[in-house]
């Protein structure tokens, strides 16, 4: 594979992670006032990963880096962390004020 398909292909990728950060992120920030103030450090990160995921997806359209395995490593301890908040999250704030 080219490496111009390989830096598409990543940005396609991210792209669709931050889309569904973007639309969990959506969805908390409709939660009641009382519900957001349990959260508000998940809501932050959440809205801070969507930026980071943003920056990237603008690097790889514009630079296309031939080494991206630091940033990969970066983003996937971000995710796994990001998932063990949302699951910390759901036990805090009904299912389906975040899920519906």
């Amino acid at each position: 594979m080219e490496l111009k398909d390989y830096c598409r292909n990543l940005s396609a990728e991210l792209m669709g992670w931050k889309a569904k950060m973007y639309d969990v992120a959506r969805k908390m920030d409709k939660l009641s006032t009382g519900e957001k103030e349990k959260i508000v450090n998940e809501v932050n990160e959440i809205h801070m990963i969507i930026e980071e995921l943003n920056d990237r997806v603008q690097r790889l359209q514009f630079e296309c880096p031939t080494d991206w395995s630091p940033d990969e490593m970066e983003m996937n301890a971000k995710s796994t962390a990001l998932r063990l908040k949302l699951e910390e999250v759901s036990k805090t704030v009904s299912p389906s004020d975040i899920g519906g």
